[in-house]
């Protein structure tokens, strides 16, 4: 009866058509990326309804520190789904077993050293990028806070990094949807019914992640078969956390310095004061689910292309990646473009105050047009990780759009300080290096394809 369900959830992605089971993957992972974002905009909503437009420019600046600060970690998470996705179209059941032990230990370690780090550097960081005075305390309480839920973000990141390589994207569905719903709840708690404004919505978050985790790790500790996780058998295995580094590091180095560089584009932004800091971090909450539902099809070229690519199956990999770009460039221009159409409705959502909504149009006039760039671009990292080539895509995305968003910040908008220049640097720099990492691929390929001659 066990082995039944288990066979619900998991997908074999190595045999039959790709469409209906590209489909079938992504959507559940499309809606699971969604309810993980809404953690954040909840606390967006309920903050700049009930506490305020500084409380909300507070809350929404964080967002490019804390991606700094986890990219790196959560960036190991890739190389844990690569890795047991490999082995499984490999038929390797013991190494499986050794990642999934190693994984979930280190998924708490960095946890624990995010969470004293954060909590030690929050107010000195938020200095640094230039946080404004009448935002800074307020930005401090939410990210110490905030940064207690570390070990639980990443101990769900890490497994359903693990599920997702065996096809099952349905239960980290379920759990964040019980946790989102919690989390909502606690929201309207603690800000409406305690007063406790970004307090009360850290405290939400945090409770609601811790939720989650220990739903995931309950899963792993429930399956059977090489997933199945005994916490008497946590352990590293140091032939696993090479594989990790090899395949993650790169991937967490490059979020990091993405981060990097849109923590300077956040100070650039705190520029212009609270008002464009509170409609810029209003339009970002809204873009943000346009690139989670993008970004679901990054994790389904990866996962696909991990399986298909340690089953020798490799002639299915440029099927894979055509139908993967056709889906991410259809949901880009939908969802983008609706979002920008229906831009003032929803913005009015997080903040009443006019100005605040005009600042926030000013950003996705810009950015939301021209989004699906920004999947095709992360669909060809995904398929270049997905065959084992990591620090590639690494090198192209950090000199293509870090390395060019930094460089318009130093030049084009210095010479012309407006907010438009600003966002502009977003669009050219996804235009720039998707091209690039297409001409990767087709070198890249042709080298695989040698080797198999």
């Amino acid at each position: 009866m066990q082995k039944k369900k288990e066979k619900q959830y998991t997908m074999d992605m190595c045999e039959g058509p790709l469409f209906g089971k590209i489909l079938l993957f992504t959507l559940p992972l499309m809606l699971s990326s969604v309810l993980q974002l809404l953690f954040n905009a909840a606390d967006v909503i309920v903050v700049g309804n009930f506490a305020g437009s500084q409380s909300l420019a507070a809350v929404g600046s964080t967002g490019s520190l804390i991606n700094l600060l986890t990219n790196l970690f959560i960036g190991l998470s890739v190389g844990v789904n690569v890795s047991v996705a490999h082995f499984m179209g490999a038929g390797e059941k013991e190494r499986i077993a050794k990642t999934v032990h190693t994984s979930i230990l280190l998924s708490m370690l960095s946890g624990i050293f995010l969470a004293f780090f954060g909590i030690g550097m929050a107010r000195l960081l938020l200095i640094w990028m230039a946080s404004p005075a009448d935002v800074i305390d307020l930005a401090t309480v939410y990210l110490r806070i905030y940064f207690m839920g570390m070990p639980a973000l990443m101990l769900y990141n890490f497994g359903s990094a693990i599920l997702r390589a065996a096809g099952d994207t349905r239960r980290p569905l379920y759990y964040l949807f019980f946790a989102g719903i919690v989390n909502v709840l606690l929201n309207l708690l603690f800000v409406i019914g305690l007063n406790m404004g970004v307090a009360g919505v850290a405290t939400a978050t945090v409770l609601s992640e811790y939720i989650s985790g220990f739903l995931v790790l309950w899963c792993l500790m429930k399956e059977e078969g090489s997933l199945h996780l005994e916490l008497r058998n946590l352990r590293i295995h140091w032939d696993i956390v090479k594989q990790l580094l090899r395949i993650g590091l790169p991937a967490g180095i490059q979020g990091t310095i993405f981060s990097l560089s849109n923590v300077v584009i956040q100070s650039s932004i705190n520029s212009f004061g609270s008002t464009v800091m509170a409609g810029s971090a209003a339009a970002a909450n809204l873009e943000g689910f346009v690139y989670v539902s993008m970004n679901a099809l990054y994790q389904t070229a990866l996962t696909f292309v991990s399986q298909n690519y340690g089953a020798g199956k490799r002639e299915r990999i440029p099927g894979i990646l055509l139908r993967c770009q056709g889906m991410v460039v259809f949901v880009g221009l939908v969802l983008g473009n609706g979002a920008f159409l229906l831009g003032r409705q929803l913005l009015s959502i997080y903040s009443q105050d006019s100005h605040v909504i005009e600042a926030g149009m000013h950003r996705m006039a810009v950015i939301c047009c021209f989004y699906f760039l920004c999947g095709m671009m992360d669909v060809m990292v995904g398929t270049l990780r997905g065959i084992g080539y990591s620090v590639m895509p690494m090198i192209v995305s950090l000199l293509g759009a870090c390395g060019l968003r930094l460089l318009w910040i130093a030049t084009i908008f210095t010479n012309i300080h407006t907010e438009r220049v600003l966002y502009l640097s977003y669009p050219v720099s996804w235009f720039l290096t998707a091209s690039v990492h297409f001409l990767t691929f087709l070198a890249v390929w042709r080298r695989i394809k040698k080797k198999n001659l």
